[in-house]
């Protein structure tokens, strides 16, 4: 009988892989930010499954949340024209932007891995209670300033989007 954890395991690292792939392949900066987006949001849903549910909880509000939308808030300020006519469409540069995506992968996991196959298993259960006095108070106590954070993102989006569009903005539409 096929068990359902290692297929979703299996399924969630394929698109996560596949969407990380979007992130450095994507002309378009929008679209390189919705691929993070569903790295993230993906990396989190494996968190979930491996019953990390506070790391889980975090990868959603402070990466796939906050970091991409500041991410999108940057890229709706800027105009990145010439940029996405320099770094898309031209197969070499799709290699090359792989080639170093793979380099920087290995520079980090290969050392990273030595560490963990040398470490003590023991080491991560004697920190877990840090972990949930946190999450009892960021959910608990801190929760209303947790929320004006989120709610403090939301003018700063409308306020990029409004200037941006604004006469002498960015992304204004030029009316001559």
């Amino acid at each position: 009988m096929l068990e359902l954890f290692p297929l979703t395991f299996y399924a969630i690292s394929a698109a996560m892989i596949l969407s990380a792939l979007g992130v450095i392949l994507m002309a378009s900066p929008i679209f390189s930010a919705l691929c993070l987006a569903a790295t993230m949001t993906l990396l989190a849903a494996m968190f979930f499954m491996l019953e990390a549910y506070f790391v889980a909880a975090i990868q959603l509000t402070v990466y796939a949340g906050a970091v991409v939308v500041l991410f999108v808030i940057v890229l709706m300020i800027f105009d990145l024209k010439k940029e996405k006519q320099s770094f898309s469409g031209n197969w070499a540069i799709n290699i090359a932007k792989i080639g170093i995506s793979v380099a920087s992968f290995l520079i980090l996991a290969v050392p990273l891995g030595y560490v963990l196959a040398r470490a003590n298993p023991g080491w991560l259960q004697d920190r877990a209670p840090v972990s949930k006095d946190l999450a009892l108070s960021l959910f608990g106590k801190y929760l209303f300033t947790f929320e004006i954070v989120g709610a403090l993102l939301l003018v700063v989006l409308i306020g990029s989007v409004t200037l941006a569009k604004s006469k002498g903005g960015t992304h204004a539409e030029h009316h001559e």
